[in-house]
């Protein structure tokens, strides 16, 4: 299984040059698929959304797709992540992808799909492999508020790979309110490790071996 989990897209050329790395063929000679499903349900300016699928876009793929996980056969989005080679899924919020993926039943395909293709996520894409994505670490992360505008009071996470959960966007200035104090404050509250990434920096899974590359900064609490 190979992810490169991304704070906020291919920003600079070392995520790009992992990117390859872990592909083993250029971009031009590779089938990308869009995952847009995060950012829907979030409102306000998408200025953001078109800007990382223009950035994406611009690298040169030989064929790139978009899906949608809602609304559409199962067998059919199953049999379009197949016929990528890299899986890119966009930002937005992780509870309404979560909740996409296992309302519609997609989880073990998801993973079928990620045993020989690589998958690339943003924020919300990035988050959803941990097995502490729970209405638990949502009032310990302080975003349930996210997942109660959804109707929701409760989230299955989709994959439960890792203990370890991943927030995104650390020093960003789109969310100037996520600097080290607010990072202190969410580790006196939690029980499980977490990772905190700015917009330069990625986690890297390469079947069991998991590392940090960055152009930015980041912080791990074991």
């Amino acid at each position: 299984m190979k992810l490169l989990l991304t704070s906020s897209g291919l920003r600079n050329e070392t995520l790009r040059e992992a990117l390859r790395d872990l592909l083993g063929k250029p971009f031009e000679s590779a089938n990308i698929v869009y995952v847009p499903t995060a950012s829907v349900a979030e409102s306000g300016d998408h200025g953001w959304f078109v800007a990382d699928l223009m950035r994406l876009y611009g690298l040169g793929w030989r064929e790139f797709d978009i899906l949608e996980l809602n609304g559409l056969p199962r067998q059919m989005v199953l049999d379009r992540l197949l016929h990528a080679d890299v899986v890119y899924v966009e930002g937005g919020s992780h509870y309404h992808l979560a909740r996409s993926i296992t309302g519609n039943d997609l989880a073990d395909g998801f993973m079928e799909a990620l045993e020989s293709r690589v998958y690339v996520g943003v924020s919300a894409g990035s988050m959803i492999f941990s097995r502490n994505l729970t209405e638990r670490s949502a009032d310990v992360i302080g975003d349930a508020a996210d997942l109660h505008v959804l109707g929701a009071t409760t989230v299955k996470p989709p994959f439960g790979l890792f203990d370890w959960y991943l927030k995104p966007h650390l020093s960003s200035p789109d969310f100037p309110e996520r600097d080290d104090v607010w990072a202190d404050r969410i580790v006196a509250r939690a029980n499980f490790p977490i990772y905190f990434i700015d917009d330069e920096t990625a986690i890297r899974v390469s079947d069991d071996k998991v590392d940090v590359i960055s152009e930015g900064r980041w912080r791990f609490h074991p």
